[in-house]
């Protein structure tokens, strides 16, 4: 015969406070260590700030390229910005309590990142993918009617799978206030729940497997044509280094996130590995990518890079 057994729990009502549970580390090794991230952060600022700000003044960076580009900075400073100044605060003033709304919004700014930097960077593969495989027919595709389509479907299906994720943990009870993580995510918020949360486990596996396995599908399909069509093509070595280098940093920014998120997952993997080991690599995609990524964009294409440098010599001229 089967018992039934009652479970009781008591839920918690607003105001909801969190309390995170951070690096395990004494005040005297925060303040430095506050600097050290206000460092990190005023660098990530600088770049991507930098970038847009030149493509949105240079009107010759107007093209599909790098106003995807410019989405891209956009995306990273919500990412690093959601993160970095939660743990500035923490090294700052040991304050670890967040409000139950804030959590929630940096935990949507969180997902939202690591959703819109996949469908971004597909978005990218397909325009370079369109460029190089079909030059003459380059303009008539990418037109900006089909450039903003693409752009806001990238953001729309991001923003759309995030907010189905958290839509399901409304009226989900929770019995508990302490965040066993660095940052507030959707599962160490569930890992509060009172009762069982099936219907959002199941959901957010498929949606992070699906998004996952689509966005490298598209970038596979896309470098493996551009390859073909490099190596295929009768022009002279100089156009084809040229489409080479053009699609080579959107290939590094993309195996830099994905290299990211292998060491995250491995660094979990092994029980021996320090906690604060463990915290640290955890962070780490909120940290390299957007610090990163304005590097190689400044440095490795020419267009952009001569227009950072023009825009210096007008800024510091009049002053000299």
């Amino acid at each position: 015969m089967l018992h039934m057994e009652n479970v009781s729990y008591v839920a918690l009502r607003q105001p909801i406070v969190f309390e995170l549970e951070g690096f395990e580390v004494s005040r005297s090794h925060g303040y430095p260590l506050f600097a050290l991230v206000l460092a990190i952060y005023f660098l990530v600022l600088l770049g991507n700030v930098v970038v847009m700000g030149v493509i949105a003044i240079d009107k010759t960076l107007h093209k599909p390229m790098y106003v995807m580009v410019c989405n891209l900075a956009a995306c990273d400073l919500l990412g690093g910005t959601a993160v970095m100044t939660q743990l500035m605060v923490i090294f700052l003033m040991g304050e670890k309590r967040i409000p139950y709304n804030s959590a929630y919004a940096q935990a949507i700014c969180v997902h939202t990142y690591g959703a819109a930097v996949q469908t971004i960077l597909s978005a990218m593969a397909y325009d370079r993918y369109v460029a190089v495989c079909e030059p003459l027919r380059y303009h008539a595709i990418m037109t900006t009617a089909h450039m903003v389509f693409v752009i806001l479907l990238a953001w729309a299906v991001a923003i759309i799978l995030i907010a189905v994720l958290f839509a399901l943990n409304v009226g989900t009870p929770l019995c508990g206030t302490y965040i066993r993580h660095v940052y507030c995510s959707n599962r160490s918020i569930l890992n509060l729940a009172c009762v069982p949360t099936p219907i959002n486990d199941i959901y957010g596996l498929c949606m992070t497997w699906i998004l996952s396995s689509s966005s490298f599908l598209i970038i596979f399909f896309c470098y493996s044509k551009i390859l073909s069509a490099c190596l295929m093509r009768k022009s002279g070595k100089g156009s084809r280094s040229k489409a080479l280098q053009t699609c080579a940093s959107h290939l590094v920014i993309y195996l830099i996130f994905e290299i990211v998120s292998l060491i995250i997952i491995l660094s979990n993997r092994f029980p021996q590995v320090p906690m604060n080991i463990k915290k640290f690599c955890t962070i780490l995609i909120f940290i390299v990518p957007p610090l990163i990524n304005p590097i190689i964009y400044g440095f490795v294409t020419k267009e952009l890079r001569t227009s950072i440098i023009k825009l210096l010599k007008t800024w510091v001229a009049p002053k000299l």
